[in-house]
Parts: C-alpha cells; sequence; structure tokens
C-alpha cells in the first residue's frame, strides 16, 4: 500500500524538513493532511487547525476559491513552485491566490491564526444551506452527536439526518458518512452543505436495502429519524454489521416506549431512551419551547 501512495513516509518526511528549515513553524503542531488520498476534507481541517501541512496532486482549479467562500480567505499559504521539496519559498494569502491551482504534486502549509482551538458540538442552524430542510435545534443536535460517540475513523449511516451529516462529516475526517435522504428536495439541500462545506467523505443515496449499500463502507453506527421504514431500515443494517450502535430520534412517546419490546427482538435487553426539553426566551422576553424529542440508543447483540 505504501508504494502505491503519491506521497509515503518519505516524501512527508522530506517536506517537513524542508518547511523546518525555511520556516519557524513548531512542527510539533502541525497537522498533516494527504488530500490524494480518498475523501480527505480541506476546509473542515484547516478550520480546526492553526497549522495544516496538505499534500495534494496537480490539479484543483479552485482549491483556493473555495477555501475563500468558505471564510479562510485571511490564511497564509506557505508553498514553493515545483512538486520537490527544494527551491525558495513563498508566502501568500488565500485571498490572493483565488485565481490559482495546483499545477503539480507538492506540500503546502496553510496557516490559519483564527482556527478554532476545541471541538464544537453543534453548529448554529444559521449557517446550514437554506432549503426544504427544517433543522432539528443545535441544542439537540449537540445531544446526538454525543450518543452517537462519534471518534476519527468511525463508518456513520444518518438517515434523514441532513444537519447530523454535515457535524459528523466534520468531526469525523478520517472516517465515511452514508446520508440517506428520501425526499428529493432534502437531497438537493443536502448536497448544498456538502459543497459549502467541502466535505469529501459523504456518500447519498435515496434509499435504505442490500442494493443501495452494495460497495459503500460498513456502519458502525446508525442514526436515524423514526419513521413507518425503520424497522426495515434497522434489519438491512444489521445484516451489514451484527453489532451495529443505533440512534433514533422520535417525537412520538408511543414509538419510544415501544422500542424496549422491539429491541428485545433483536437481541437488545437495555435500551437507553430518554427525552430531551430545550426552552429560550427571546429578545422580547416570550418563553419559546422547542419540540421535545425522544432519544434511543442501544447497541445490538447487546
Amino acid at each position: 500500500m505504501e508504494e502505491n501512495r503519491l506521497f509515503n513516509n518519505d516524501h512527508v518526511i522530506s517536506w517537513l524538513q524542508y518547511f523546518s528549515a525555511h520556516t519557524d513553524i513548531d512542527l510539533e503542531h502541525v497537522k498533516i493532511l494527504d488530500i490524494t488520498r480518498k475523501n480527505k476534507n480541506l476546509i473542515p481541517a484547516c478550520e480546526a487547525h492553526r497549522c495544516v501541512l496538505v499534500f495534494t496532486e496537480a490539479g484543483h482549479p479552485d482549491i483556493f476559491y473555495r477555501m475563500y467562500n468558505a471564510g479562510l480567505g485571511e490564511c497564509t499559504v506557505i508553498y514553493n513552485e515545483g512538486s520537490e521539496p527544494d527551491g525558495p519559498i513563498k508566502k501568500d494569502l488565500v485571498s490572493d491566490m483565488i485565481d490559482r491551482g495546483i499545477n503539480a504534486s507538492a506540500g503546502m502549509i496553510i496557516l490559519n491564526p483564527n482556527a478554532r482551538s476545541t471541538v464544537k458540538f453543534g453548529m448554529d442552524n444559521s449557517v446550514l444551506a437554506k432549503g426544504s430542510v427544517k433543522y432539528v435545534g443545535s441544542e439537540i443536535r449537540a445531544v446526538l452527536l454525543s450518543k452517537m460517540q462519534i471518534e476519527e475513523g468511525k463508518n456513520i449511516c444518518v438517515i434523514s439526518g441532513e444537519s447530523i451529516v454535515v457535524e459528523s462529516a466534520i468531526l469525523d475526517g478520517e472516517g465515511e458518512i452514508i446520508a440517506v435522504e428520501y425526499n428529493g428536495n432534502d437531497r438537493r439541500a443536502l448536497e448544498e452543505n456538502v459543497e459549502q462545506f467541502g466535505l469529501n467523505n459523504v456518500h447519498i443515496i435515496d434509499h435504505v436495502d442490500d442494493n443501495s449499500l452494495n460497495g459503500l463502507p460498513i456502519p458502525d453506527v446508525t442514526m436515524l429519524v423514526a419513521s413507518a421504514s425503520m424497522e426495515q431500515e434497522i434489519e438491512c443494517l444489521l445484516r451489514l454489521n451484527s453489532k451495529m450502535e443505533f440512534v433514533i430520534y422520535t417525537l412520538d412517546f408511543v414509538l419510544a416506549a415501544s422500542m424496549i419490546d422491539y429491541c428485545k427482538k433483536i437481541c437488545v435487553s437495555d435500551p437507553e431512551i430518554i427525552q430531551i426539553a430545550v426552552s429560550k426566551v427571546t429578545s422580547r422576553h416570550n418563553y419559546d419551547v422547542q419540540p421535545a424529542p425522544w432519544i434511543i440508543s442501544f447497541t445490538a447483540g447487546e
């Protein structure tokens, strides 16, 4: 595998040595990102890290334009001309490079002084693409993401949860996200979000069955909004992974209560069933009560 990669360990080390010799950057804090490998997210990585060493192949004609559109125009790009780690070094703002593409496979450092230093669950709905989707409140989404126990490299399936897809893909840059959207308008809204946030690790499909999931990564955890097709979806996913973790969202108390008996059928003895209530006081001193969903979480076979 190592021999087939465009940038193997020797290449990475040589570029690190080059930047070490030509900059005063503390390489201990560098995030290394090889976007020549499948499904790596450049924009979220630059948003979350002050210093990213990016390896890229020739092409990507709009790479800096996309970064600029994502609000990264003030980032500094440190690079050289050519595909080898030698020669004079250059520094430019992303905002000054929007008309440039990548002419050769090479390494470059992107500095973002405004990078967030903490993981944030529950992004504000105002940053998501507008469309037909009514997004769940950010506070409730934060609880759902926490229940999903997202970690680097986990493969995730999300059914009818567009904003969950976006945050999962950002938080889990080393994993794959399967997004199931039955409604065409919702799929288009999700596609806008995927484009807006520069997400390359999202696979969008329009239904759940053995054929639609064939060839996709096997999920470790599935988050789904309860519907009439929920049991069929769970059964299909369990054929892929008999130890699947599930997180289910519903506003229906009767359905939530029935999950105890349903879980026994799939060998789950003690599902966790909680209700989340969020209320806000508005600027006009009104009391705004949001829908209070039930969240069911369990691991199959336990």
